[in-house]
């Protein structure tokens, strides 16, 4: 940043839309998140202005809009347990599983992505006749082990401790040998500019063969994930039939994924 930018929000003189743009993301880096009302103290600029701004902000995936202020965009390092997984943001979960639930129908075989949301779609699975679930998730197959009349693949491979699931080329191997009616696929991270990432090497071949498999792909992944990015490209949002989160989604964001031709689903935070 220039010292003539450093001058002007200290001296408040006027600034061009770009160097204001330029300074928001200073301070982003600075605090990370930011009030609408913060912003306007710090730029003496309006509401409209600042709300501008972020949408300009937003469209570039440099920044995402929360409920009164602003957040920057965030990458993602390293992927929580399944264990710290499993006990967030449980109604969010069960909510969209059943908005899942909607796409299912007797006698499919159903790709589970492995992750603590995908697990909710399971009673909704069990509920149905003549289900095929093909899953690399220890944990899935665990929920399903006394549903004998739900037949159940594991993928096999290479073994992902903390998450309970399997990766890399051998479990990739397995889903190239199997056609699925729809897959529901689990995320770190995503936003509309980079899509769906993750910080692991070795998950990307499963996601993106399982995807490959499937005649419907849905993503399923709650807001909080939105708006941060692993190293790894999995897919772009466009490449998804239907996309799966919760209301607190922000406006914006839903707004411009939709325009991507994607169904998007929220589910009730209550």
């Amino acid at each position: 940043m220039s010292t003539e930018d450093d001058s002007a929000l200290r001296t408040g003189a006027p600034m061009i839309p770009a160097q204001r743009r330029e300074q928001i993301l200073r301070q982003l880096r600075k605090y990370q998140v930011l009030s609408v009302h913060q912003l306007m103290e710090m730029f003496d600029c309006s509401h409209m202005t600042v709300r501008r701004d972020i949408a300009l902000l937003e469209q570039e995936g440099r920044a995402y809009s929360v409920t009164g202020g602003v957040r920057i965009a965030s990458q993602v390092h390293s992927e929580p347990s399944h264990q710290s997984k499993a006990v967030v943001e449980q109604v969010h979960k069960q909510g969209m599983a059943q908005l899942a639930a909607g796409l299912l129908h007797d006698d499919m075989t159903v790709y589970l992505d492995a992750g603590t949301t995908t697990l909710e779609i399971v009673p909704h699975i069990v509920a149905r006749t003549g289900m095929t679930v093909i899953t690399n998730d220890f944990g899935i197959v665990q929920a399903l082990a006394d549903a004998v009349h739900v037949a159940v693949i594991h993928t096999g491979g290479l073994l992902d401790h903390p998450n309970r699931s399997c990766v890399g080329g051998l479990a990739a191997a397995t889903l190239r040998q199997i056609a699925t009616d729809i897959a529901f696929m689990s995320t770190s991270s995503w936003d509309l500019n980079r899509g769906t990432t993750t910080p692991s090497a070795l998950k990307v071949e499963v996601k993106q063969v399982a995807m490959q498999a499937a005649s419907q792909n849905v993503l399923i992944a709650t807001s909080s994930k939105y708006g941060t990015f692993g190293m790894y490209k999995i897919a772009a949002l466009e490449q998804f039939d239907v996309i799966i989160t919760d209301d607190s989604l922000a406006e914006a964001a839903a707004e411009a994924i939709r325009k991507q031709g994607v169904d998007l689903l929220l589910a009730a935070s209550a």
